[in-house]
């Protein structure tokens, strides 16, 4: 499978590898190509020359010796890394932001790669000075020296839509101002066209999947992503739901200095997720904790979910206190949505009615009625999304489990491929299934230990649980003072 996987993405990735080749030698733009026309023809250059460059090294490959061979393969892939995280960077919208999923979702993809790619998460190639500045005198009438008593020319995050700098207001307020890249609105239309065939062909490898619902829904979410006016609506949201949590934090917007292409909000600080890898066992299950309550205490209490999470948006400080950041992409579900959730929760992991839970996921179309799929299948499929909660006792996820998720959507030769291409993403789960392969790529490589059942059961609202940690009591006193 590990072969396989890096076979693929070999070539989905050498797809890109000659736009970083143009553009490395030009002054850094923020968006290297803005319609679908010109976006293809880079990923179609790319991969005639990528295919060219990759026989030259099979070619020397041969008659190398063994110690050479390993040698050789090493700095092949660590050239194509450089090649496709510049790429993808100078490329921004959303291909960027699978380079950004790749990089801790594949566990099979070479670690020159992958590191790479991780650059993505929060150090892509910047905008220039000049363009930044003209953004903001488009959006806030003045130039930032003048908008702002300090201005960073220099920004401290450059990711998939826009750049962060530094600032400080008129007032003496320390903020972080992210400034929409010039451009990208129309490059990540484009690339959503490519998103429509790309799902049209998973249609077609996964009989069970009605692509139009899923590409309609990620359609609305990213193009919501682009209006940092909504995605001030939805901080906002999570800064008064979150207000005083011993434990979770959203940074304040700044009202007066946001538009639909200039967001500004308070300036959050804190460690960022490769320290914290380095922390002790102790702390990182504390941070897991955090995390692992906020996404599941928003579904649950507040029927939304901020929808992408990936190691760039999380600040940690010691002791399990983590700020949030980007809420771009978020998901808000309707009471029948999360009545869904639940039931599926209570059927499975609580009542262990597989046949009732089979039913409920026929009735709303999550899986197509196929007699040749048993019971057994069902459960052994879906139950691994739950494993972490099946059962009262305490649970490490390692990156092992995670890459075993990914597997389970994407391995047409697994145990239960014929499951997966059984099964559909309506709507309301289309966003949410970032769950699986996001959140989980993100605590497994954490390694958290903890009894997640029990935490879970403070969080379902069918359940109600007692506080299981010192985090959830101090939690369910902050409920309890609200």
């Amino acid at each position: 499978m590990r072969s396989r996987t890096w076979a693929i993405g070999t070539a989905v990735l050498a797809a890109v590898a000659l736009a970083a080749r143009r553009v490395r030698r030009r002054r850094p733009q923020p968006v290297s190509s803005t319609t679908f026309a010109s976006r293809n023809a880079q990923l179609a250059a790319v991969g005639a020359r990528a295919g060219a460059s990759h026989a030259v090294h099979r070619a020397r490959l041969v008659t190398a010796s063994g110690e050479r061979r390993d040698q050789l393969e090493s700095e092949h892939q660590l050239r194509t890394a450089a090649q496709v995280a510049a790429a993808l960077g100078n490329m921004k919208g959303a291909l960027m932001k699978i380079g950004q999923m790749a990089s801790y979702l594949d566990d099979g993809m070479p670690e020159p790669v992958r590191a790479a790619l991780a650059s993505l998460q929060q150090d892509a190639p910047p905008m220039s000075a000049e363009l930044t500045a003209q953004v903001v005198r488009d959006e806030l009438g003045a130039d930032p020296a003048r908008v702002f008593a300090q201005w960073d020319p220099e920004p401290i995050a450059a990711a998939s839509i826009g750049q962060v700098h530094r600032a400080v207001t008129q007032s003496g307020l320390a903020v972080a101002v992210k400034v929409q890249y010039p451009g990208v609105d129309d490059a990540i239309r484009a690339d959503l066209v490519n998103t429509d065939l790309l799902f049209r062909a998973l249609g077609m490898m996964f009989p069970g999947l009605d692509p139009g619902p899923l590409v309609d829904e990620l359609r609305a979410r990213l193009t919501e992503e682009l209006d940092y006016g909504n995605e001030a609506v939805n901080q906002r949201f999570f800064v008064d739901a979150f207000r005083g949590h011993p434990n979770i934090s959203v940074p304040g917007v700044i009202d007066e200095l946001s538009t639909r292409r200039v967001l500004t909000t308070e300036l959050a600080v804190g460690s960022r997720f490769a320290e914290v890898e380095q922390w002790s066992q102790t702390e990182r299950d504390l941070a897991a904790e955090a995390i692992y309550r906020f996404v599941f205490g928003s579904i649950y209490r507040l029927h939304a979910f901020n929808g992408d999470p990936h190691p760039g948006n999380y600040l940690f400080r010691p002791g399990g206190h983590v700020t949030f950041l980007d809420f771009g992409l978020v998901k808000r579900y309707l009471p029948a949505d999360v009545e869904l959730f639940e039931s599926l929760i209570r059927l499975l992991v609580v009542e262990h009615d597989v046949p009732a839970f089979r039913r409920l996921l026929e009735d709303h179309h999550v899986l197509r009625r196929d007699p040749a799929i048993s019971d057994d299948d069902v459960a052994g499929y879906f139950g691994h999304f739950y494993e972490l909660v099946m059962n009262d006792a305490v649970f490490t996820i390692e990156p092992e489990y995670s890459s075993e998720t990914v597997r389970m959507y994407f391995d047409p030769n697994g145990r239960y491929a014929h499951v997966a291409r059984a099964a559909n993403v309506p709507p309301a789960f289309v966003i949410t299934q970032r769950i699986n392969l996001g959140l989980t790529a993100v605590l497994g490589r954490l390694r958290p230990t903890a009894n997640f059942r029990r935490i879970a059961e403070e969080l379902w609202p069918f359940v109600g649980g007692p506080p299981s940690t010192a985090m959830g009591e101090a939690e369910a006193a902050w409920l309890a003072s609200r």
